[in-house]
């Protein structure tokens, strides 16, 4: 920090003139070691006061600059990966929200969906934007994962089969299978066979990737992509189990599929 600055509302100019929007609680207490917890705490309050910076999560805040004073907060794709970062969590964006960034133009999330480890975080919801936390118990590798560009550096999101394969596993967070199928028949225009390499599919249960080739092979009419799938499953000398394709649904009188050795006990519709 320079040493001429004093006060909060230069010191966050500062940090902005760096290119930085946003900072943690303790490197608010860093900069000013000289006065107390309570008149930092009372300047950031003030400061918070005038719109100018936001608390989104205990101990962290967003710099408000003026394109984005209107939202009183900024989009989340601007500060997911400092506020992981700070946390010191692996995370990616996934499900919806990395869909619309793959090509599913017309799925755009009302949420924002991040996927980390345990414990379990909260979601965030402030001034109309909302994130939400999914815990996984086995983490992808770091380097399966992808990075793209966004206004404050880079941002991590599954790749897109992981995508898709995250969508048929958490389809109920997402508002069930149709809704899936829908945004994997636009994920899928730009999907290759050898996007789904062993790395990935590893990471999925075998009763996703029974599930997800079933919808590619007879709902999507990608026999190359549900090709891929079972491949693998014969390599990797998984066992298909009898399972429903809709885990929430009644079973009872419904038909199976035997290749995929599902009980098809729902009727998938794309809109």
């Amino acid at each position: 920090m320079a040493d001429n600055i004093v006060r909060l509302e230069d010191w966050v100019e500062h940090l902005q003139q760096e290119g930085r929007n946003s900072f943690s609680l303790s490197q608010a207490r860093d900069a000013f070691k000289t006065i107390s917890e309570r008149a930092l705490s009372l300047s950031l309050a003030r400061y918070s006061g005038k719109n100018k910076i936001v608390s989104i999560l205990r101990g962290f805040y967003l710099i408000i600059p003026p394109k984005y004073a209107a939202m009183k907060v900024l989009p989340p794709v601007n500060f997911i990966d400092n506020l992981m970062k700070s946390l010191n969590r692996p995370y990616y964006v996934g499900l919806l929200s990395a869909a619309a960034l793959q090509g599913a133009s017309h799925q755009q999330p009302q949420e924002f969906f991040v996927f980390t480890t345990m414990p379990a975080m909260r979601a965030i919801n402030k001034n109309g934007i909302k994130v939400n936390f999914l815990s996984l118990v086995h983490f992808p590798p770091d380097d399966i994962l992808e990075k793209i560009k966004t206004e404050a550096g880079y941002m991590k999101i599954s790749p897109a089969p992981l995508t898709a394969l995250d969508l048929i596993y958490f389809e109920s967070r997402i508002g069930g299978l149709s809704r899936a199928a829908t945004v994997l028949s636009e994920l899928v225009e730009n999907m290759k066979p050898a996007h789904f390499t062993s790395k990935i599919l590893k990471t999925a249960k075998t009763a996703t990737i029974q599930r997800l080739g079933y919808i590619f092979e007879n709902i999507l009419n990608r026999q190359d992509l549900a090709d891929v799938l079972f491949r693998f499953s014969e390599q990797a000398e998984l066992h298909f189990g009898k399972v429903k394709l809709d885990p929430s649904c009644e079973s009872e009188g419904s038909e199976s599929n035997n290749k995929w050795k599902l009980i098809i006990n729902t009727s998938i519709e794309i809109d």
